[in-house]
C-alpha cells in the first residue's frame, strides 16, 4: 500500500471541473458514477452495501468517522463502492464499538476517498448540471487531466449493463445470524424456510428474516427455476441489488415461473424492480436517484407515512403501468412508485430499504407483512397434502 503523504488528491468531472481535497485512503485514480447520500448516520453500513457496486459515494453530510468503524456495521465482507467523498474527516471516534478509525478502514479496504470537500456545494453543483462522471485522484506522481478527461467521456456508465452477475454468490448458503449478532443454530428455532435470491444482499436483511425464526438459504441470482423448487421455499425475497435490472433476464425469466406457483414473494429496491419487469413494467433511469434515510413514502391504502432508507437510480416506469399490479405505496418528494402487490398474487415489493440500516425503522413491518403471507401460504400447502 502506497504512502499518501503530499498526495495530490482531487475529485475531476466530465465537463473539466477540478475540486481540490485530501486524500483520506489509498493512492490511485478512480472513475465511476456519482451518487449523494443525504444520511446522517450510518456511512459504515452505506460503503459496504453491495448496491453502490463501482459507484463513487458523496455523503453531504459535513462530519464523518465520529463514531470509528466496527466488525459489526458491516453490511458485506469487503467495501463495494469505487470511492468515497467527504467534508470533514473525523478526528475523533468516540464510541464503545469502535475497534478502528475510519481513514484506517478505507486503506485496509483498498479505497481511494477524498476529504475536505464542500460536499454540499459539490450537490448542487452534480444536481444543475446533471453531472453523473467523475474521477477521484489521488497520487504523488504527475497527472495527466487531458488523459483523465478523456476516459471519463468514454465511460458509458451502468445503463443496461448486469452488474448483479458480478457480485452474487456462487454457492448456495445458509445465514444463521440475528440482529443481535448471535448464531441461532437450533432447529427449533426456525419455522418457515426462506430463499434469498442474492442481486447484492445485506447482511441486516438476512438478520431481519432470521429475527422472524426463519431458516434462510441465500442463492445465486443465476438458480435455476427446477433448483429454486428443489429447495422447497415457503417464501422467496429478492435482494436489494445495483445498477439496471433490465438486462437480467435470467432472473426475470425465473420470477415469471416462479409467480405462477403462488409461493409468497418479498422484493426489496432491486428486487422490487425486478418483481415489476415480470409483472409486465417498465424499468426507467432516474434523473436524480433517491440515496439517504429521509425519504418519506405515503402508503396509499391508510395514508400513514413512513421515513425510510433508499438508495436506487432506477424507478418503475407509471407509464402503461401493467394491470397485474397496484401500487401501495408512492414517494412524498417526487410522487415515483415505492411500492407494489401483484393482484391475487403473494407478492409484493418496496423501494426503499425496510431492513433499516442504517436508521429508520418505520418500514420494517413489511418483513411482518411478509411472514404473514408465508403462514397463509404454509397452512394452505398442508391442507392440500
Amino acid at each position: 500500500m502506497e504512502s499518501n503523504l503530499n498526495n495530490k488528491a482531487l475529485l475531476l468531472m466530465e465537463d473539466g471541473t477540478k475540486i481540490i481535497g485530501k486524500s483520506i485512503g489509498i493512492n490511485g485514480i478512480v472513475i465511476g458514477e456519482i451518487i449523494f447520500n443525504t444520511a446522517i448516520t450510518g456511512y459504515q453500513e452505506i460503503i459496504t452495501d453491495p448496491s453502490y457496486y463501482k459507484q463513487i459515494i458523496l455523503l453531504t453530510y459535513p462530519h464523518i468517522g465520529n463514531i470509528g468503524t466496527n466488525i459489526y456495521d458491516n453490511e458485506s465482507s469487503k467495501i463495494y463502492a469505487r470511492g468515497l467523498i467527504i467534508k470533514n474527516l473525523s478526528k475523533l471516534s468516540s464510541n464503545y464499538r469502535s475497534t478502528e478509525e475510519l481513514n484506517i478502514f478505507l486503506k485496509k479496504k483498498n479505497i481511494v476517498a477524498i476529504s475536505d470537500i464542500d460536499t454540499r456545494y459539490l450537490t448542487r453543483l452534480i444536481s444543475n448540471k446533471k453531472i453523473k462522471k467523475i474521477a477521484l485522484i489521488s497520487t504523488n506522481k504527475e497527472i495527466n487531466y487531458i488523459d483523465i478527461l478523456n476516459k471519463l467521456h468514454q465511460f458509458k456508465g451502468f445503463k443496461g449493463v448486469d452488474l448483479v452477475k458480478e457480485i452474487t454468490t456462487k454457492v448456495n448458503y445458509s445465514w444463521i445470524l440475528n440482529s443481535k449478532n448471535i448464531q441461532i443454530v437450533k432447529k427449533n428455532m426456525f419455522f418457515r424456510h426462506v430463499v434469498v435470491l442474492d442481486f447484492g444482499v445485506k447482511n441486516s436483511i438476512l438478520k431481519m428474516l432470521v429475527d422472524r425464526k426463519c431458516k434462510v438459504t441465500v442463492v445465486p441470482a443465476f438458480i435455476s427455476y427446477q433448483d429454486l423448487l428443489l429447495l422447497n421455499p415457503d417464501g422467496i425475497f429478492l435482494s436489494n441489488g445495483p445498477g439496471d435490472p433490465n438486462p437480467c433476464h435470467y432472473i426475470i425469466h425465473t420470477i415469471k415461473k416462479i409467480l405462477k406457483k403462488n409461493i409468497p414473494i418479498f422484493g426489496v429496491c432491486f428486487g422490487h424492480q425486478i418483481l415489476a419487469i415480470a409483472n409486465g413494467a417498465k424499468i426507467v433511469r432516474m434523473e436524480i436517484g433517491h440515496h439517504g434515510s429521509n425519504h418519506p413514502v405515503k402508503n396509499l391504502e391508510n395514508n400513514k407515512v413512513l421515513i425510510t432508507t433508499q438508495n436506487h437510480n432506477f424507478t418503475i416506469d407509471k407509464k402503461n403501468f401493467p394491470k397485474k399490479l397496484k401500487i401501495t405505496y408512492k414517494s412524498l418528494f417526487d410522487n415515483t412508485i415505492e411500492g407494489i402487490h401483484c393482484i391475487n398474487k403473494p407478492a409484493f415489493g418496496f423501494q426503499g430499504h425496510p431492513e433499516s440500516n442504517p436508521g429508520p425503522n418505520d418500514a420494517s413491518i413489511l418483513f411482518d407483512y411478509f411472514i404473514k403471507l408465508i403462514h397463509i401460504y404454509y397452512e394452505k400447502k398442508n391442507k392440500r397434502c
